[in-house]
């Protein structure tokens, strides 16, 4: 059954997560409130210890609220904070998309067709919110629910009523994301890995903050980026991304709300980012981190709320 949205409904699924400012007064943010500690493992010693130090250390002076999760499969570390709480998607749910189109179309057995591809390719690489409503209304409910449940990703719930960046995520089902997308399974082909990381690695340099930020060289990045300002919770920015080389095989997810301002988040984001980077590889030089400007700039011009 297909319901019609209202013009809100519209206006909000195409303003969410990819830079446009929906026009409710920010929240302001509050002090982060004592709670979850940053908890590591690693089978490296001295890695666990120093990464916990590290990103506890980068949050200590950050106000709001942040998720962190990190796995690399070459030293078996993980790091998590507050891995099973839920955030509004913003366009981080993008990667979700694509890999349930890539899902059901394997089960076809057919290739993605070239307007598929055309707009698969907007909705990453320039965080196109229209492509990803067409996307959205063309897969379905059914479909994106059937891909959620193949990939095990049980605590993601799909936005209604075509608000596809309201669907609530969390770090611990974002990483199970990206190890699909990194490692061989029976839920996505080898072909559709390299599609989604081809264009996660092709996304606009204006788009490319986040994770990436401090990334050693010779290691290649991949990223999806989501921000989104609402009147509770003031700004959610996230940032999920993947990193290969220099012997390493890692992916981190950062998801923030009650930001003051995106910039704020955007720079929350990068300093776990960049503790998380040095550790893993200490030796390397880094990239420089993107540094924000006073307004993100945006995929097409803000629509106002009516």
């Amino acid at each position: 059954m297909t319901h019609r949205m209202s013009r809100r409904a519209r206006v909000l699924s195409a303003s969410l997560g990819a830079g446009m400012l929906i026009p409710f007064a920010a929240a302001a943010a509050p002090a982060a409130a004592a709670g979850p500690t940053v908890s590591c493992t690693s089978g490296t010693a001295g890695l666990a210890a120093a990464l916990q130090k590290d990103i506890t250390a980068a949050l200590a002076s950050r106000k709001g609220t942040v998720a962190v999760g990190l796995y690399d499969r070459s030293t078996n570390t993980t790091c998590s904070l507050r891995s099973t709480s839920a955030y509004d998607s913003a366009s981080v749910v993008k990667v979700t998309v694509l890999s349930t189109l890539l899902w059901d179309a394997k089960k076809h057995n057919r290739y993605l067709t070239s307007r598929e591809d055309s707009l698969a390719t907007a909705m990453i690489t320039k965080s196109d919110n229209d492509a990803t409503s067409t996307l959205w209304k063309q897969l379905g409910l059914t479909k994106i629910k059937g891909f959620l449940a193949a990939a095990g990703m049980t605590q993601t719930v799909p936005g209604a009523n075509g608000y596809w960046g309201l669907t609530q995520i969390t770090v611990q089902d974002e990483q199970k994301l990206l190890k699909l997308i990194t490692a061989r399974n029976t839920v996505l082909s080898d072909n559709s890995r390299s599609y989604i990381l081809k264009l996660m690695g092709n996304v606009i340099s204006s788009q490319r903050w986040g994770t990436p930020a401090g990334a050693p060289s010779g290691v290649s990045v991949h990223v999806k980026n989501g921000w989104l300002q609402r009147s509770t919770h003031g700004w959610r920015v996230h940032s999920v991304g993947t990193f290969n080389g220099r012997g390493h095989d890692y992916m981190i997810t950062v998801l923030t709300q009650d930001d003051s301002t995106m910039d704020y988040g955007v720079t929350t984001i990068q300093d776990v980012a960049k503790a998380i980077h040095k550790d893993l590889v200490p030796t390397a030089p880094t990239t420089s981190a993107y540094v924000p400007t006073s307004r993100p700039q945006e995929a097409f011009p803000a629509v106002p709320a009516s």
